[in-house]
């Protein structure tokens, strides 16, 4: 727990450095950020020939769906992280139920949560359209996670692509690989040690919830003045009551004041020497720590398929 703490600690500095939000006139190359290392046979040029309008593409639909409800950045974000951590980051969590597939999407940590398919589905179809059965589903995920990120004011980085996507889906890992929001730190660092995370890709993936919401049901008793005392499960709490939609540290500085709603994200900071998180600094390392997730056991090369229809296989 100690090492935890200074892990952590090193993230945090006594002043807050505020970071320029990113103009649009970065949103079309994507090729400025820190990156992760080029592994698995991904690399961010990969259709360059095949495919170049591919962030085009889907800029203009996550712009469009995050007009209509600002909540889309935090469903995609969130798709990309439940898909990696099951089986893999190769779309598994976009197929349907069928005659051969149990689908991830009515696994516990998934069930009446996970939302944002219905954009994915559009990128797909326009994607189709421009370049047909070439872009994979698991990279439009990807893609669709980094924009979503920029577009709700945080950082950008150059994403490897080149995932293909999966003939099959892992109910079973869902349930046992996807972190669960309980108050249990070594339950949460072991979770992530599986995929090959550590615990400083722990805090920073977490400052992810700076733009997300929890339902009623997990979070009745930190957020009393929004669920109701009675019923209302379901009803959506945001995580960052300061900037719900905006992509920034005030949800790290709510932790650090004993406001942080979800107990999984709470318990990472027990002791002492709370600061004030550095943004700069937690940018940098989001950007590095969700490169390093999308590395997660993508499958290259001849293995998986480009599907035509993101919910099903070819």
């Amino acid at each position: 727990m100690a090492v935890f703490r200074g892990i952590f600690l090193g993230l945090v500095v006594v002043t807050l450095v505020v970071s320029a939000t990113l103009s649009a006139a970065h949103l079309d190359g994507f090729n400025f950020g820190s990156g992760g290392s080029q592994t698995h046979d991904l690399f961010p040029q990969f259709y360059q020939s095949s495919c170049p309008q591919v962030n085009d593409i889907v800029i203009s639909v996550l712009q469009r769906a995050i007009e209509k409800n600002p909540r889309v950045a935090a469903f995609l974000i969130r798709l990309h992280f439940h898909d990696c951590f099951a089986q893999g980051c190769d779309a598994s969590v976009l197929l349907d139920n069928s005659t051969t597939i149990i689908s991830e999407k009515g696994a516990k940590p998934n069930v009446n949560s996970l939302r944002g398919f219905e954009v994915i589905d559009e990128m797909k179809a326009k994607l189709e359209e421009a370049c047909p059965l070439t872009v994979s589903c698991a990279d439009i995920v990807a893609l669709a996670a980094r924009g979503s990120t920029v577009l709700s004011g945080g950082p950008d980085w150059v994403l490897p692509l080149g995932r293909r996507d999966s003939k099959t889906a892992s109910f079973e890992s869902s349930n046992r690989d996807i972190p669960a929001p309980l108050p249990d730190l070594s339950a949460l660092i072991t979770t992530f040690e599986r995929q090959g995370l550590d615990e400083t890709d722990l805090v920073a993936l977490s400052g992810g919830h700076t733009i997300g919401f929890a339902k009623c049901s997990f979070v009745r008793q930190t957020r009393k003045s929004v669920c109701p005392g009675r019923g209302g499960d379901n009803t959506p709490a945001p995580l960052d009551f300061v900037s719900p939609t905006r992509f920034d540290n005030s949800y790290f500085k709510l932790i650090l004041g004993g406001h942080g709603l979800l107990p999984s994200d709470q318990v990472l900071l027990t002791g002492n020497g709370r600061q004030v998180a550095n943004e700069s600094l937690f940018f940098q390392q989001f950007a590095k720590s969700m490169v390093k997730m999308g590395n997660i056991n993508p499958l290259t090369g001849l293995k998986g398929q480009v599907r035509k229809n993101c919910r099903r296989v070819n």
